[in-house]
């Protein structure tokens, strides 16, 4: 813990300044647009709803039915004066995909969100103050290859809650980290703690804050990169990802394989026995 919260302190100073130094060059605020579509769980439902807790200049939109026009978002971020749009797409009412997009010229990033842990189910002990502004910390792999250093650049003008931010305050006091774990991004928020938890006091000079989660936590499982908003040739393909449909198909095609196999023993069995009738007993009805 100590070493993450060394790399995020060492790190926020950085992010802080690439986001100063954006809104200096453009008059544009980064602000986000959070939209779900119709048929999301309740889990999936207060995910959103903590995200937008979490990052305080996000605005929430009702939910939209973007299956058939889904530059509708686009149309709804201009309305908002919003620069960048989190669209939860609901299938199924068990699957979530989940859209970030740079509205309207994007790029933009489909990722299948798994893993999916509220801060109400979880009932962590560690609390930030609503409103603060997040340390990002990013895992060293994401420095690797360019997808991932453009996967980086998008949580940091997204997740980065810029300085002067609506309904933002000037404290930094929890730590959002991106690692990369099995191909996928796993997302965690710590709070971070500058006092002794047994005394309640301040900490003494030589000893380190600690990190207590908070949650929500969640894993993002890139799908696909577009060079447009919601759209347009695609940047990177995830090689890797394998659809739930197909997961699911397979998981019935393995049963219904059990199935056919017990079905064929019974029938085997049954052949057996017609084939090799037991011998007629003589005395069989003698004590009848």
């Amino acid at each position: 813990m100590a070493t993450l919260y060394k790399t995020a302190k060492s790190e926020y100073q950085d992010v802080d300044d690439v986001l100063e130094e954006r809104e200096k060059r453009s008059d544009i605020k980064q602000r986000i647009l959070m939209v779900a579509s119709r048929g999301v769980t309740f889990r999936q439902r207060h995910l959103m709803n903590d995200l937008e807790v979490l990052l305080p200049h996000s605005k929430k939109e009702s939910k939209v039915e973007a299956k058939q026009d889904i530059d509708i978002l686009n149309e709804l971020a201009e309305i908002q004066n919003c620069n960048n749009v989190f669209y939860f797409e609901a299938r199924k009412h068990q699957d979530l995909y989940l859209w970030i997009a740079r509205a309207p010229s994007g790029p933009s990033v489909k990722f299948h969100v798994q893993n999916i842990h509220t801060m109400d189910e979880l009932k962590m002990t560690g609390n930030c103050l609503r409103g603060s502004r997040p340390v990002l910390s990013f895992d060293s792999n994401f420095d690797s290859e360019p997808h991932l250093q453009l996967l980086k650049e998008i949580f940091t003008q997204t997740f980065g809650v810029p300085k002067g931010a609506r309904k933002s305050k000037p404290f930094f006091d929890h730590v959002f980290t991106f690692s990369i774990v099995d191909g996928r991004i796993w997302f965690r928020n710590f709070q971070i703690v500058e006092k002794d938890a047994q005394t309640g006091g301040d900490m003494a000079k030589n000893a380190k804050p600690t990190l207590i989660e908070i949650g929500p936590r969640f894993v993002l499982n890139t799908i696909r990169i577009f060079e447009g908003s919601f759209g347009g040739p695609t940047l990177y393909e995830n090689p890797r990802y394998i659809s739930p449909n197909v997961v699911r198909a397979a998981v019935r095609s393995q049963k219904a394989t059990k199935y056919a196999s017990r079905v064929a023993d019974t029938q085997d069995r049954e052949a057996r026995a017609r084939a090799n009738p037991l011998p007629s007993d003589p005395l069989k009805d003698v004590f009848e």
